[in-house]
């Protein structure tokens, strides 16, 4: 249980790509990009102001409690970290079949009979048989969560953040509340869809995409993108995950992919390092050099979708807590 609040929070200064008026921030990206890790830094960085800040996920991966190192989540909201300056960030693990069991509870009072298709199996088979469905009940809880408001009328969270499903679902998850309410005209099911689908396709709500500078992952981005805003749906910003220093100057590598030993050994010498290690090392710069042009050539495919860039350095996975709050740093106004 969440307790109410007495005062609301001041924004935080953020990045040009996080909007100041939403509330809810879905992240999305390729399998192996980073995006739960992206997700609970931007969640971070929305506590600053001592605001309060839900973090969700909906694959029923545990990836937040991987991530906080903490026991797996239950369908319920928990504290993960509080910041020095007042804010908050909780965590939620959503299951779908909670989920079910919550919503017909909230519009229909059948919890016993929730409870009671769980025995069954019914839940897992009408998921199953509408996939869609599940899609419905994940985005509904998480409207729940944006919109609820404590005993004084404000809302509980200043903002959400939505670890979402990758790219390459991220259109039909974010729509499947529209697809059922083709079906269903009337009612409470049309009413809560038509409540989700006001959020999720208003100014409270930008979807932002991160990616790796590798030929792959940037062209999911680019088609997410052209999909997302197809469906219409508001894009924030692309957030570049893990990008590599720029280590090699023009001139220190041929375009031929060779080095100037000479010159090398002589660099060497003045640094007092044995000349030995000069042709392992040409080879390593060699290497650097070509994985830095194909950066270069995919930031060039990222700066043509015309859409603010947030870049965050290159820290090696399990990233810690500590590390996750340097990352949140690159998401305000004041980073480097």
């Amino acid at each position: 249980m969440v307790a109410t609040r007495t005062a609301q929070a001041a924004p935080a200064p953020l990045v040009a790509g996080i909007p100041s008026q939403a509330r809810l921030h879905v992240v999305t990206g390729k399998g192996g990009t980073g995006k739960t890790t992206v997700a609970a830094a931007l969640a971070l960085a929305l506590t600053e102001g001592g605001r309060r800040v839900l973090l969700v996920e909906v694959e029923s991966r545990q990836s937040i409690a991987q991530l906080f190192d903490i026991p797996p989540m239950h369908y319920s909201e928990q504290r993960l970290v509080r910041t020095g300056n007042g804010g908050e960030l909780f965590g939620l693990a959503i299951d779908p079949e909670q989920a079910m069991i919550e919503y017909l509870e909230m519009f229909y009072g059948l919890k016993r009979a929730g409870k009671g298709l769980t025995k069954i199996g019914a839940v897992d088979f009408v998921t199953t048989l509408a996939p869609g469905l599940r899609d419905v009940l994940l985005t509904g809880k998480v409207k729940e969560s944006v919109v609820r408001v404590d005993a004084s009328g404000k809302p509980v969270y200043d903002a959400v953040v939505l670890d979402a499903p990758p790219t390459g679902r991220i259109g039909r998850f974010l729509d499947a509340t529209r697809e059922v309410q083709k079906l269903a005209k009337i009612g409470s099911i049309a009413d809560q869809s038509a409540g989700v689908i006001k959020l999720l396709h208003g100014p409270r709500t930008a979807v932002h995409l991160v990616t790796l500078l590798e030929e792959m992952p940037v062209q999911e981005t680019a088609d997410a993108v052209a999909e997302l805003k197809r469906l219409e749906f508001r894009v924030g910003a692309i957030v570049v995950n893990r990008a590599r220093p720029r280590l090699i100057e023009p001139g220190q590598v041929s375009s031929d992919g060779t080095v100037d030993l000479v010159e090398l050994e002589a660099g060497l010498k003045k640094a007092r390092v044995a000349k030995e290690h000069a042709v392992a090392l040409a080879q390593e710069m060699a290497e650097y050099a070509e994985r830095q042009r194909v950066q270069d050539e995919n930031q060039e495919r990222l700066d043509a979708l015309a859409l603010p860039l947030i870049t965050l350095p290159d820290l090696n996975p399990p990233v810690e807590v500590g590390e996750l709050k340097e990352l949140a740093a690159r998401f305000r106004e004041d980073a480097e």
